[in-house]
């Protein structure tokens, strides 16, 4: 039985014929994520934002229903909660972001509290509350810091492993492609409005780990090409390299996706915006890998001569001794 095969054998497409057009797209793009991001601004969720608190025990459950609590709360029109089990598995915390009119004001707080823990017991009578704590935008804002340190800090620590393990080159690209793929996941949150929460930090280090790993294949590719075809156009061994891993890059992408795609459709609400973010990062990911990282050595300088050891006084005067030079 013949294997399927999505990309056909020995495919010539030039890639690189376009790179000019689209690296001005996406630095254009780029820009006006950034411009969202500076005027819209993210719509952040509690975890940024601040707000609620509620944790309590279902005394009579072996486990807390948090399904059916992320509904019953959805349903008060305050935002999309977050709820998760907290410490024992019968025991839950209620976090929701507070409306602007009631940040600062501890009564009007207190009120929202009260109204989330009468509808939990109304509908489950063995929900126990055990305390009601505000999350103050200190608290958040040291959750932002925390989180954008991270994202930095893997992208430099990436590019330095690039930059160790191939060129310089190398490294300044894929940190350019990092930050294409970054910048344009902001820009979808800003847009669109989607919650903002620490979830969405994990998905863009996913990303950040899915357009590396993309990266490298295609990297790994043309270093070997620069070493086998000397004589080789840059422009024609970098399109020589993109084509021998499109079908590994395709059937990648497209394996991630038959599992995203039904989860974004019919998942639950909570999960929406990750899935939404992991989706989007899949399509910039792999753009960013075969139009970002490949046609900037071009511009960096990259030549055939990038991985050639040069040649030491040793290896001079063992030349001249077999007559050849």
């Amino acid at each position: 039985m013949k294997l399927l095969k999505l990309v056909p054998e020995n495919t010539n497409i030039k890639f690189l014929k376009l790179r000019i057009p689209f690296y001005v797209m996406s630095i254009l793009l780029i820009i006006a994520s950034w411009g969202l991001v500076f005027t819209q601004g993210l719509n952040y969720g509690v975890d940024f934002a601040g707000g609620q608190e509620i944790t309590g025990t279902f005394t009579q459950s072996e486990q807390a229903p948090v399904a059916a609590i992320r509904e019953n709360v959805t349903g008060l029109g305050y935002g999309e909660p977050i709820v998760q089990r907290f410490g024992e598995d019968n025991q839950v915390s209620i976090r929701v972001r507070l409306p602007e009119s009631a940040v600062g004001d501890a009564a009007a707080a207190n009120r929202i509290a009260d109204e989330i823990i009468e509808s939990v017991s109304g509908e489950f009578v063995d929900f126990q509350r055990d305390s009601v704590n505000t999350v103050s935008g200190k608290v958040s804002g040291e959750f932002w810091n925390t989180a954008m340190f991270a994202l930095i800090a893997a992208m430099v620590a990436i590019s330095l492993y690039i930059w160790i393990r191939f060129e310089w080159q190398f490294g300044v690209g894929a940190l350019f492609a990092l930050f294409h793929d970054v910048s344009l996941t902001l820009g979808m949150f800003a847009l669109f409005q989607l919650e903002f929460s620490l979830q969405i930090i994990a998905a863009i280090l996913a990303i950040i780990g899915y357009s590396l790993n993309d990266t490298i294949v295609v990297y790994d590719r043309i270093r070997e090409n620069l070493k086998k075809f000397r004589k080789m156009e840059l422009t024609a061994l970098l399109d020589l390299s993109v084509n021998e891993t499109l079908a590994r890059t395709v059937m990648t992408s497209l394996t991630l996706l038959v599992a995203l795609v039904p989860l974004l459709m019919f998942g639950p609400a909570s999960l929406f915006g990750l899935v939404a973010a992991i989706t989007l990062g899949i399509f910039v990911g792999t753009y960013s890998s075969v139009y970002m990282a490949a046609p900037i050595l071009i511009w960096l300088g990259v030549d055939s001569d990038s991985f050639v050891p040069e040649e030491t006084l040793a290896d001079q005067q063992d030349k001249k001794a077999r007559g050849e030079v």
